[in-house]
C-alpha cells in the first residue's frame, strides 16, 4: 500500500511541475508554453483549464502527502521517554588501566 501511494505521489509531483511550467508567465519568463497555444484553445480557456488542473493536482498531492504521513505513523509503535531504562556511562579509561564496565541498571517494575 505504501509503495502504491508513493508512486502516485511521485506521478502527481511530476505532473504538477509540468502543468505549472505550461502556464503563461506573468513577466518572469519562466513559463514554457507562453503564447504559442493559440491554435489549440483561446488564451482565456487555456488559462482556466491549466488553473483548474493545477488546483486538482495540488489537492491530490496534499491528499497523498497526508495519506503517506498517516501510513508511516501507523506502522510505528508509540514510545515514551519515561519507559526507557536508565543507563549509566562507564568511567573514562586511564592509560595503563583496563576500562571499568558500568553496572547494569536495575529493571523497572510497575
Amino acid at each position: 500500500m505504501f509503495t502504491v501511494v508513493v508512486v502516485i505521489h511521485l506521478l502527481l509531483a511530476v505532473s504538477l511541475v509540468a502543468v505549472i511550467l505550461l502556464q503563461k508567465s506573468e513577466g518572469g519568463a519562466l513559463g514554457i508554453g507562453g503564447g504559442g497555444m493559440s491554435g489549440f484553445m483561446t488564451g482565456r480557456s487555456t488559462a482556466n483549464l491549466l488553473t483548474r488542473t493545477t488546483a486538482i493536482l495540488t489537492a491530490c498531492f496534499f491528499g497523498t502527502s497526508i495519506a503517506l504521513a498517516m501510513i508511516a505513523s501507523r506502522s510505528r509503535a508509540p514510545t515514551s521517554v519515561i519507559d526507557r531504562p536508565v543507563t549509566t556511562q562507564s568511567a573514562p579509561a586511564t592509560p595503563g588501566k583496563p576500562p571499568v564496565p558500568a553496572a547494569p541498571a536495575a529493571p523497572l517494575t510497575k
